[in-house]
C-alpha cells in the first residue's frame, strides 16, 4: 500500500505494518501545492506499482503512479475530480493566494491528471453525483460503489441537549452558516467537533455564545460517543461528493440537517432520516430547521436511521467492489 495521510485524518492503527508513506516536506503542504507535490510522489513510484497485476488507485493524486495500459489492470475509486480544477475552480481561486509557481503547478496538475485517468481500465465513483462530474468534466461513464462506513462502530447512546457539527472548518462546509444559526439560538447547544482553516475566525465569531462548544478534531472513539449522545446532527456542504458523516450520524440513530444537493440526496430521506434544505438556504432556514428537529422527532427517527445506514456498510463496499474487481 502506497499513500499520503496527515494525523488530522487518519491514526497510526488504521494501516498495516508494511504502508508505504510518501510524506511531503512542510513547505509544499499548501493548497494549490500540495497535490501537485504528491502527484510527482506517486508518479516516481510507477515502477514500484508495476509488478502488480491489478492496482486499484483512490483520490485525486494516486492515478499518477498508473502504468500504460496494457501493463495490467488499472482501477480508479474516484471520490471526485479535482474540484479546484473543475467544479468549485472559481471558489478556489477566490480563497487561495495565486502565485506564478502554483498557476504552473495546477495547468501541469490538470493535464497529466487526465492523462493518468486516461490510462484507467476501470473508473468507479462514490456516488452518482461524482459519476455525473466525471461525464461532465472527464467524458467518460463510471460504476457507483458507495464508501463504506463500519456501521457498527456507531451506536445510539441517548440524547443530550445538543446538536452536532463535524464537517471540516472551510468555506465549501459551510459551518459559519450553522454558527450564526446557533447564535441566534442562545437556548440551544451547538459542538463542533471539527477544525479548518477557518477555525480561528469560527471562535471569534461566537465569542460571546456560551451555547457553542469549539473541540477541534477528535479521536475516532470520542466522535462515534458524541454522534451516539447528540440530538441530531448538522451537515450542510456545497454540493458534496458523497459525505460519510450523514451516514456515520444515521449509523448511531440521529437525523441530519443537511442540504438537498450532492451526495446527501442520495444518502438522507427527507422526513425520514432527516430534513434537507434548499441549496439556497440562508441562516434563517437552519434556525427553523434545528427548531423543527426537537428531541422528540429526533427521537422518531431513529429506526429509520439505523436501517438507512446499512446500505453504507462495509459489507456492500466490499461486494460491490468484488463485482467491479471480477469482472
Amino acid at each position: 500500500m502506497f499513500g499520503y495521510r496527515t494525523s488530522e485524518t487518519f491514526e497510526d492503527d488504521m494501516f498495516s505494518a508494511d504502508i508505504r508513506d510518501l510524506g511531503l516536506p512542510s513547505i509544499f503542504q499548501k493548497p494549490g501545492l500540495r497535490a501537485a507535490a504528491l502527484a510527482l510522489r506517486f508518479q516516481a513510484s510507477r515502477h514500484t506499482v508495476q509488478k502488480y497485476r491489478t492496482r486499484i488507485f483512490s483520490g485525486v493524486s494516486a492515478p499518477f503512479a498508473a502504468p500504460e495500459p496494457g501493463s495490467g489492470r488499472n482501477i480508479y475509486y474516484c471520490h471526485t475530480p479535482p474540484r479546484f480544477l473543475y467544479d468549485q475552480k472559481d471558489h478556489f481561486a477566490r480563497h487561495v493566494r495565486g502565485s506564478p509557481m502554483r498557476t504552473r503547478a495546477l495547468e501541469w496538475f490538470r493535464t497529466a491528471y487526465e492523462a493518468a485517468f486516461g490510462r484507467m481500465d476501470v473508473v468507479v465513483a462514490n456516488s452518482q453525483t461524482v459519476r455525473e462530474r466525471i461525464r461532465t468534466f472527464l467524458g467518460r461513464d463510471a460504476a457507483v460503489v458507495y464508501p463504506p462506513c463500519d456501521i457498527d462502530a456507531y451506536k445510539w447512546i441517548g440524547q443530550d441537549p445538543f446538536y452536532l457539527s463535524t464537517a471540516r472548518l472551510s468555506p465549501l462546509k459551510r459551518v459559519d452558516r450553522i454558527v450564526d444559526a446557533f447564535i441566534r439560538m442562545p437556548d440551544k447547544r451547538l459542538v463542533v467537533a471539527s477544525q479548518g482553516d477557518d477555525f480561528e475566525m469560527l471562535k471569534r465569531r461566537a465569542a460571546d455564545s456560551p451555547n457553542i462548544t469549539f473541540l477541534g478534531w477528535v479521536g475516532e472513539e470520542r466522535l462515534r460517543t458524541l454522534m451516539g449522545q447528540a440530538i441530531a446532527t448538522l451537515y450542510v456542504p456545497i454540493d458534496e461528493d458523497f459525505g460519510i458523516s450523514p451516514v456515520e450520524s444515521m449509523a448511531a440513530g440521529k437525523p441530519v440537517i443537511g442540504v438537498a444537493e450532492g451526495g446527501l440526496r442520495e444518502t438522507i430521506l427527507p422526513g425520514e432520516t432527516g430534513l434537507l434544505l434548499d441549496p439556497a438556504f440562508g441562516v434563517d432556514q437552519l434556525v427553523e430547521a434545528v427548531q423543527a428537529m426537537t428531541p422528540g422527532r429526533a427521537l422518531a427517527m431513529r429506526s429509520a436511521c439505523e436501517v438507512r445506514s446499512v446500505l453504507f456498510s462495509e459489507a456492500r463496499f466490499i461486494a460491490g467492489m468484488h463485482a467491479v474487481v471480477g469482472k
